[in-house]
């Protein structure tokens, strides 16, 4: 692509050394930075991508986006928000995919995996040719990928559009995030579809309010083309959406949820330790996924099926034909006469419906591990510790991803929130180990926290971290003696 095209659509406010270039790629890192690509100079919380423009150059870069001129001579955009630009020059530079893809989007706080892997399966069966973008991988073309951020940055999601198109796929389960809408990640998406779960205390570290939190994820709804919308009015927020949308005269849009005014509410629900059966939207369902929480998943799903014009029956077979999502209500079985279950649940509504779940599975005590990340929300610590010892009868406070805070004084604040007395062990697998090793028939173990996670972060380092692994090697040496 020739730079002045990228001038014509960016409109900067100037252009610094403009000269005649060809521009072979997009990029936000140095790392990625090849001879012939567009630098975006990116102020971001830690760095300012200003800094690093002239690594960018001595890399190859042709040219580059600033929000202010640098004593560098190479032709340079300047324009009021990089990060803007960046999200309009990754749309404009891989063909704006998302014309011809059809993306369905899941924001919220609570379900978006989950959610995004039941449509990734309806799809599939539908033969709709589906990738998948997450917070566990990513799927394009048939190729499973890890996972770098839940929503990419703006070139590398319309990238993952670009490939999905050309690896086959015509569909995207995408999880939209919150960061993904305020930082211009989500900018020029058009989505086929976008369902709206819930929400709840979380990501305040970033956002500071849940009113901010909460027009965060609003407004994927109401700027730009705005989707065919499917939003959970069993939630507050949720309610509150529909009556913006109402009010804007917005249209296609399904509400569903556990609520009597939902146009698809569950109906002769039955839910046990295999899941749950039920009827919805006028579709017999049945669920290998576990807990009330995941019933409102599967409705989440549901409308936007309905959204996008899938078939009854396919709807009805992707739903059922999902065994599970790593790392959400895993079960870890090693024949064991009680139950270990590993949850992602790390804000303190999740935690609360896993451990409601786990109550309704027991037939003898809840036992709950868990710990609150650090360098995040530091609000919901004592909601933490309070949910845990009123759901659970063992409770033991662990580290989780302390990053760069003292892991004591995380779990004092967790325990601050306790309504009774937590058991302390900093040590995370030592944490599991006593939780299984106490464990007796009947109860059910939950490790609560990381879920899919294969690393613990420290301030220093990272480290292999896997609370499925940890458990069965815990398992493994309960059943020696």
């Amino acid at each position: 692509m020739n730079l002045e095209r990228v001038i014509a659509a960016l409109a900067p406010t100037d252009v610094v050394h403009r000269a005649p270039v060809e521009i072979s790629d997009l990029a936000y890192d140095t790392r990625a930075a090849e001879p012939g690509a567009l630098f975006f100079c990116v102020p971001g919380e830690r760095h300012d991508g200003h800094a690093f423009a002239r690594d960018a150059v001595e890399r190859g870069a042709a040219a580059l986006v600033v929000e202010r001129p640098l004593e560098l001579d190479v032709s340079q955009l300047v324009v009021p928000d990089a990060r803007k630009a960046m999200a309009e020059a990754a749309v404009l530079f891989f063909g704006d995919p998302t014309r011809e893809l059809d993306v369905a989007g899941v924001t919220g706080t609570n379900g978006k995996t989950t959610t995004t892997f039941l449509l990734h399966s309806i799809l599939e069966t539908a033969g709709r040719r589906p990738g998948l973008l997450g917070t566990i991988e990513s799927r394009i073309g048939g190729e499973r990928r890890r996972a770098i951020r839940t929503t990419p940055e703006a070139i590398d999601l319309q990238r993952a559009f670009r490939q999905m198109l050309d690896g086959g796929d015509r569909t995207c389960a995408l999880e939209a995030t919150s960061h993904g809408s305020e930082l211009g990640r989500l900018d020029g998406v058009r989505f086929a579809a976008l369902a709206f779960t819930n929400l709840g205390q979380e990501h305040l570290d970033f956002h500071g309010t849940l009113e901010r939190y909460f027009a965060a994820k609003r407004r994927l709804f109401v700027e730009g083309e705005r989707p065919p919308a499917a939003v959970n009015v069993g939630d507050e927020h949720g309610r509150r959406l529909v009556e913006d949308l109402r009010a804007l005269g917005h249209q296609p849009l399904l509400t569903f949820g556990f609520a009597d005014e939902a146009d698809i509410r569950p109906e002769q629900v039955e839910v046990d330790g295999n899941g749950a059966r039920l009827r919805a939207g006028g579709i017999d369902l049945r669920t290998k996924l576990r807990g009330r929480f995941n019933v409102e998943n599967v409705l989440a799903a549901v409308a936007v099926s309905r959204l996008l014009g899938i078939a009854t029956e396919a709807i009805a077979a992707g739903v059922e034909a999902l065994d599970g999502v790593p790392g959400r209500f895993e079960a870890v079985d090693a024949g064991q006469p009680f139950a270990v279950i590993v949850d992602y649940s790390h804000k303190p509504d999740a935690l609360e419906n896993v451990l409601r779940t786990a109550r309704e599975l027991a037939d003898n005590r809840v036992i709950c591990v868990f710990g609150c990340g650090g360098d995040r929300d530091r609000g919901k610590r004592p909601m933490m510790g309070r949910i845990a010892s009123k759901r659970s009868d063992v409770a033991i406070v662990t580290s989780d991803n302390p990053r760069s805070e003292d892991p004591g004084a995380i779990i004092a604040e967790v325990v601050a929130g306790a309504e009774a007395n937590l058991e302390v062990e900093p040590d995370r697998a030592a944490a599991i180990e006593r939780a299984i090793g106490i464990a007796r028939e009947g109860d059910v173990v939950v490790i609560a926290g990381k879920g899919h996670e294969q690393g613990q972060e420290f301030a220093d380092r990272t480290i292999p971290f896997d609370d499925r692994e940890v458990a069965r090697q815990a398992l493994r040496a309960v059943a020696r003696t």
